[in-house]
């Protein structure tokens, strides 16, 4: 089956709903396309320069990664030392040296339908969600989390306790997307399908939502997620937690002020030589 014969029938046995459980033939497309998200052959968003995001979601990829969730049943799988109970269509990914994946052992997991290319170091404990795409040579260090769907880009450094937020539904949302080349520093958290463009580093502690407007300093304009694109942060932007003042009520005579993400600068020389480091430990 070529992967548009693929979607038509996974979208076939979504709009059955509880229809297609039971159905052997919806668990071997569900299984089809858990194969095809781990070898990296589908997305659940693709970069398209023809879109204002610059970004293309599949919708049909995610019915298929939440079809996997309408037609599993829990199931215990036994390991070395521990068990856990999930749906029996989401075990755990096993790697192998060929893979080129480097998982270092301490409590880390990746759940099946979850593209991890070659070069990703894993540091423990960490844990990357069903239909995530991390591409090749990028960290994810402890504590951290990719969403279900997230989508981490080429070189990526995602910082102990970085929290990229997953976005399974509505079927047609864009997931949180990280582009190449980014540092996401430690306790950030990227959240509700925003992008972070090339380049850009995240401060740590920075938390970024749809919600959020982010103010640019260099450029003098506030950045703000709109009703057709999410919160966009530029290339080579340098985001660091900031605050701002209460202009009104009780918040100003109380003199209290609201957390606010902050541009500072944009990445240049120096910026890269600060994050040199990074490159030692992959």
């Amino acid at each position: 089956m070529n992967i548009s014969q693929l979607q038509k029938t996974i979208e076939r046995y979504f709009a059955a709903g509880p229809g297609a459980i039971g159905d052997s033939s919806a668990v071997t497309a569900f299984q089809m396309l858990r194969a095809a998200l781990e070898s990296g052959e589908v997305r659940s968003a693709a970069p398209d320069p023809a879109s204002p995001s610059g970004w293309r979601v599949n919708a049909w990829v995610k019915q298929g990664i939440l079809l996997g969730f309408r037609l599993g049943v829990l199931q215990e799988f036994p390991a070395a030392g521990f068990s856990f109970v999930d749906k029996g269509t989401y075990p755990v990914r096993h790697f192998n040296s060929g893979d080129g994946v480097r998982i270092v052992p301490g409590g880390s997991s990746v759940r099946s339908g979850a593209y991890v290319a070659r070069g990703v170091v894993c540091m423990p404990p960490m844990y990357i969600n069903a239909g995530a795409w991390v591409d090749e040579g990028s960290m994810v260090d402890s504590h951290a989390l990719v969403g279900s769907c997230a989508q981490i880009g080429k070189r990526v450094h995602l910082s102990a306790a970085a929290q990229i937020g997953g976005v399974l539904e509505p079927v047609n949302a864009s997931p949180v997307i990280i582009e190449d080349d980014v540092l996401v520093g430690g306790n950030s958290g990227v959240y509700e399908g925003a992008i972070v463009r090339r380049g850009a580093v995240l401060a740590a502690g920075t938390i970024l939502t749809r919600g959020t407007p982010v103010f640019d300093l260099v450029n003098g304009t506030i950045l703000r997620a709109t009703e057709q694109l999410p919160l966009i942060i530029p290339e080579n932007a340098v985001v660091v937690p900031g605050s701002r003042a209460v202009s009104k009520g009780k918040g100003q005579e109380w003199g209290l002020s609201l957390y606010a993400p902050v541009i500072v600068k944009y990445r240049d020389e120096k910026t890269d030589l600060s994050t040199t480091l990074e490159e030692l430990l992959r």
